[in-house]
């Protein structure tokens, strides 16, 4: 079944600018936040995975290496290595939060606009130009396509990140215990 959609999407569109202009212009402007959306969850990825292990590490070493942990600064020394990687972790989440209502926003502005499109040419041609007038919804679902299904991809990734972000939160009070 996906192979079927695939391929009839391939037949219809032969190149992603071919897709792109029969959305209108305001397909760009989706593709672009997808861009940020993917880079920033690629960048995120990379820290939680590669970079965070290490910085978690020399944080725990930080505090093991402490002698006495029990006084008030032993505390505020713990409370500020659980900040300085929380921030870390949730460092580019709220880039992608705002992506995930933005993107169907933008593709709700694409409907509009072919809409428009469509009004346009009823009023040129007195109603009676259906090729005009289809081309105005072609530009409104696609834009309201592109719209969701980039949303739902950043929604994935901010519901991934998140949960993510939370465990090893808690999983930071843990392992830096006090005294």
């Amino acid at each position: 079944m996906l192979d079927l959609v695939v391929e009839s999407f391939a037949i219809q569109y032969d190149t992603l600018g071919d897709f792109l202009d029969s959305g209108g212009w305001v397909t760009r402007w989706i593709l672009g936040a997808c861009a940020v959306l993917i880079t920033v969850a690629l960048e995120r990825a990379w820290y939680l995975w590669r970079i965070y292990p290490k910085a978690r590490a020399a944080a725990l070493a930080q505090w093991n290496a402490r002698g006495e942990r029990h006084s008030w600064t032993a505390q505020r020394i713990r409370i500020a290595l659980i900040s300085q990687l929380r921030v870390g972790l949730e460092s580019g989440l709220p880039i992608i939060k705002v992506m995930v209502p933005m993107a169907p926003l933008l593709g709700l502005l694409g409907t509009v606009m072919g809409m428009l499109q469509v009004f346009d040419a009823m009023a040129m041609s007195r109603g009676g130009d259906t090729r005009a007038m289809a081309d105005g919804i072609s530009h409104a679902m696609i834009a309201t396509m592109t719209g969701l299904v980039v949303s739902v991809i950043g929604l994935f990734f901010s519901n991934l990140f998140a949960s993510r972000v939370r465990v090893e939160a808690e999983r930071l009070n843990d392992l830096i215990a006090p005294g």
